[in-house]
Formats: structure tokens, sequence, C-alpha cells
């Protein structure tokens, strides 16, 4: 069927949907939801046979639900209405929750129901629920709608529903001084993402995001306790909770010591090295040990890697790499494995051009350190989705092992025509060949774990389920393996001949003198993607790659 994607923006469920519709061999296109008079023109330049509405912030135009069977993604369970749904969920403390797909008609949630899934609703933020399990009861979902409407024997039933409004800063609102860290713990988890709670730091006004419990730290209700890299520590009456990240009125969400200068006078907060803690507190970089594996953990918020993340990621691969272990394992956040680097903080830096090119060049130092790493095997368990740079610091290590479900986004020209880095113009073509490294550089589109392995740029997609214990059953197994001193005398002998043949310093700097062009010369494409990105302008027009009924040489469909 041709089926229209008709979003928000392309994020990371739309792209998921995509690529899961796309396997099943439908004809899809996309279009952003920018006005009534834009979407019935790309309806009518596509006719599709479906239409499916992943990410919404508006209503669909009766024009168009009128005329087709419009599949709108609600994540809510049956019966539920209304646009705040996840977030009363998480607030109220339910203990399961879903996904609807529905027939879009002129009341908002209320059409016939076409496909349900349920999943039990964990502790957590929510936008790592809706990355997570939103993100896979929707497949479940929207594929079980789809074949239903291709089927053309289903009659979708109405069912009774209770409409929450959207929730206000009011009903989020904290006492600091009342209320228990697991209920402020709740009310942010409930707001991450977008629109974050509203409070007050050092008498401004902010929103908060990003939040963590603390197991040990207890002060006055209220008061901020202290600091740890990026993170400020702030007493609740019953314990402590961490605040990651902040954005105050007007600016952009950022690293909460960035946000606020005024945290450095704060005590620091340390912890007593890379190991990872036996309570629960704010840690970003975290090691443990089994069996001759090391595991070094990164919790990045959003995947970005700042540069003195990617520094301080740097040291603490340095220290597990000097460590009696055969392989160590890069473990990456569970929601994203990496981005690359930290478009946030380089908008925020008084010179963004200088702050990019110390990132890439920070990211650049970890990459080289994993690639010449000489003492153990390197495996990159890539659990949580990956942007461009993160698709090619992962590629670093001798191993990727990818999660069935994660999406990979392993070109950098939608940012800005970017060129890239991360040594990917050593580590792409000899996996893909010159030509298939051409094509995946300019096709823009995400790719699925399952495309990776097939391609031979990932070397193993691992089901979901238990992806954790699989990966730390392999890297126990290879660690174990009698040959294994053979084996990682082959990776010495091949990196050697690999820096005869050209060495790591060449393919850096031919990157970097593109890259320096991309921040510092003529065409500030970069920087006006960046700024659009980071601000979350927006779209005022759907990109051609996505929009096939948009190329020129469309023919409309009879």
């Amino acid at each position: 069927m041709r089926i229209l994607l008709l979003t928000h923006s392309f994020n990371s469920l739309a792209q998921r949907l995509y690529c899961e519709l796309a396997d099943l061999g439908h004809e899809l296109s996309v279009e952003f939801d920018i006005g009534d008079e834009v979407s019935t023109e790309a309806v009518a330049l596509f006719a599709p046979d479906l239409i499916v509405a992943p990410f919404l912030k508006r209503a669909i135009p009766e024009s168009i639900w009128a005329k087709h069977v419009c599949l709108v993604v609600h994540p809510g369970v049956v019966g539920d209405r209304g646009p705040s749904a996840l977030d009363w969920a998480i607030q109220q403390g339910l203990r399961e929750w879903g996904v609807t797909v529905l027939q879009a008609e002129a009341v908002l949630d209320a059409g016939p129901v076409w496909a349900a899934a349920t999943f039990p609703l964990r502790t957590g933020r929510k936008s790592s629920i809706y990355r997570n399990e939103v993100t896979e009861a929707s497949v479940v979902a929207v594929r079980a709608a789809v074949d239903r409407f291709q089927a053309g024997n289903f009659a979708p039933e109405r069912v009774p529903g209770l409409a929450h409004p959207p929730m206000t800063q009011a009903e989020r609102a904290l006492d600091w001084t009342r209320d228990a860290t697991a209920a402020i713990l709740a009310r942010v988890n409930a707001g991450d993402g977008f629109p974050g709670v509203a409070d007050e730091l050092f008498g401004e006004p902010v929103r908060l995001f990003d939040a963590w419990p603390e197991a040990t730290l207890t002060g006055e209700p209220g008061s901020l306790l202290g600091r740890r890299a990026t993170a400020v520590c702030r007493a609740t009456v019953d314990g402590a909770i961490w605040i990651g990240h902040l954005r105050r009125p007007g600016g952009i969400k950022l690293p909460a010591m960035v946000a606020c200068p005024a945290a450095a006078e704060l005590p620091e907060l340390p912890l007593a090295g890379w190991w990872k803690s036996p309570g629960a507190t704010w840690q970003d970089i975290s090691y443990e040990e089994v069996a001759g594996v090391g595991f070094l953990g990164f919790e990045f918020y959003n995947g970005a890697m700042s540069t003195a993340q990617c520094r301080r990621l740097a040291a603490a691969f340095e220290w597990a790499a000097a460590r009696p272990t055969r392989v160590i394992v890069l473990r990456g956040g569970s929601d994203f494995w990496s981005n690359g680097i930290h478009l946030c903080t380089i908008e925020a830096a008084e010179s963004p051009a200088d702050e990019s090119w110390a990132n890439i060049n920070a990211i650049d130092d970890l990459a080289e350190a994993i690639l010449r790493c000489a003492t153990q095997m390197t495996v990159a368990a890539v659990g949580g989705n990956a942007g461009a740079g993160g698709c090619f610091l992962a590629r670093t290590a001798d191993f990727v092992w990818v999660r069935d479900g994660v999406i990979l986004n392993p070109h950098y020209k939608n940012m800005g025509n970017l060129f890239g880095s991360e040594f990917w113009t050593y580590l792409l073509p000899p996996r893909v060949g010159t030509e298939g490294a051409r094509a995946i550089m300019r096709h823009r589109l995400p790719m699925t774990a399952r495309e990776a392995v097939r391609l031979g740029f990932y070397d193993a997609c691992l089901p979901g389920p238990g992806f954790a214990v699989d990966v730390a059953r392999r890297a126990v197994e290879l660690a174990a393996r009698r040959d294994f001193p053979e084996r990682l005398a082959k990776k010495l002998a091949r990196r050697a001949d690999d820096e005869a043949s050209r060495p790591l310093a060449a393919y850096r700097a031919e990157e970097l003198a593109e890259m320096r062009r991309n921040f510092y010369g003529f065409d500030p494409s970069y920087h006006v993607a960046r700024y659009h990105f980071v601000a979350r302008t927006p779209h005022s027009w759907t990109p051609r790659h996505l929009a096939r009924h948009r190329d020129l040489d469309w023919k409309t469909p009879e």
C-alpha cells in the first residue's frame, strides 16, 4: 500500500514506524503537519491508501479525515483521551499503560479503535518511556491496524472514553518543603522532554529535567547540597534528588551547571573513581567488572556528548584499559547510545564555532583511544538509538552488537551538510565498500539494526528482550576463549598494517579539514541548522528526502 506518514516531526517513533512499514513492503512518504493547506496538498499529491499519524500536535483537518482513513497513534490506553496522556499516567504512578491506534474524527482521540497494546509502566523519565515502551507498543499496534485495514474485513469499535485536560504547571508544581522524593521524581519525570517542571534556582525561574534519586545525601528541604560534573543536588523532606538539566526562560535545555553558572559556588560532591555506585545517585559514567570483562557505561542525556564529557569518558576508558581484563564493553545510554557532539552546549558557547571544534576533537580523541586499544578486545553494545557521531564512535570498537529495534542515523548531512569525523572515512568503506559508504552517507534516512548488520556495518543484531544479559554472556564467552591471545594478536597486526598503509592521523586530518570549513567557512548551513534544531523551531517545510511526493519527477498515482 501507499502510506503517508503525517507527523509533527520525524521523531524517534516516526522513524521507527517508517522503517517497520517499509520493511513490510509498503510505499512510504512523509509530510510534516505544518498547516491545513499544506497537509491537504500532500494527500492530493501522494494519493495514499492509508494515512498514519505517529506524532501530532493538532487535529487532522476534516478535509483529510472525512475522505481518507487516518490512523492516529495515541500514547494512552483504550478510552484515554487528551494531549497529556503519558504525563498523567507517570505522575499518578499507574502500573500499566499502553498505546491506542484510532481513527481520526472531529473529536480528538475519540474515533473508533483499530488496535491497541499495553505495557508495564516503570518508574522513569517520560522521554525514556516514550522512546522505549511506547515505541515498541506502537509498532505492535500499528502493524496490527495496518494489517486489518489492508485485509478489509475489520470493523473498528467505538469505546467510551475519558478526556483528560492538558496538564498545567500548577498541577506539576513542586513543594520542596513538603513533597517526598518519590513525588518530586514522578512530577519531573512526567514533564521530561517537554515541557519540564517550573521551579526556581538561585532566585531565577527555570524548568527542570533529567531527575535522579539520591540514596545517601540529605539536608534542609529545598536547599542545594552540591554539584557533580554537570548536575546539582537538592534536598527533599526524605532525601535528595539530582537535577541534570535546566531550561531558563527564552533559553534552550542545558546541563544544570551550564544553565546556572552560580552553581559553581556549590561544594563538589565527587564519587570515588569510575566504579558504579552501589546506591542510587547521579552518575553519568560508571564501570563494573565481571569474569574478565569490564563494562563501561555512559548515560548522557539525549545521547549528546559535550567536550568535557568526551574528555571524561576518554579518561575513564584509558583507566579501564589499564585494568586486568580481556574485554571492555562500551554500554552507552539506555535511550541513546550516543548522538555525537553536544549541539546545545555548542549553541550556548561564547563562540559556537570554537566549541564545535573543541567538541569534535574531543570525541575524535575518544574514538582514537578505542581504535588504538592494544590490551583488550572492545565491544560496543548499542542498546539505544544513535546519531551519526555515535554510529561511528560505536564502530571504533572491535565488535558492535546492536539491539533489535534500535534506529541508527549514520549520516551527517542533515545537520547543515556536515562532513563528519570520528574516523568514518577509515571505518566505513572497508565494511560496506566505497559505493556502499557513499550511499549510506547520501541516504539521509534512518537505518534499522537489522539493516546495519545485513550491510556489514555492524556485527550482530540481538533480540530486544534480554539484550543486556545476552551482551554480558557473549562478552564473558569472548574473554574465556582459548584462542583469545591469538585473536588479540591478529587485531594488533591488522591495526599495524592499516597504520603502515595510511596512519589514523591522515584520516583524522582530512576529516577535520572538512569540518573546519563547516565550522569556520563562508557557508553558515551548519550554524543555521544547529540553531533551529536546539531552538526547536517549527518546521516550515518537509525535507525532500522524506517527502517523496514532492520530488520534481513525482507523478500522482491515478
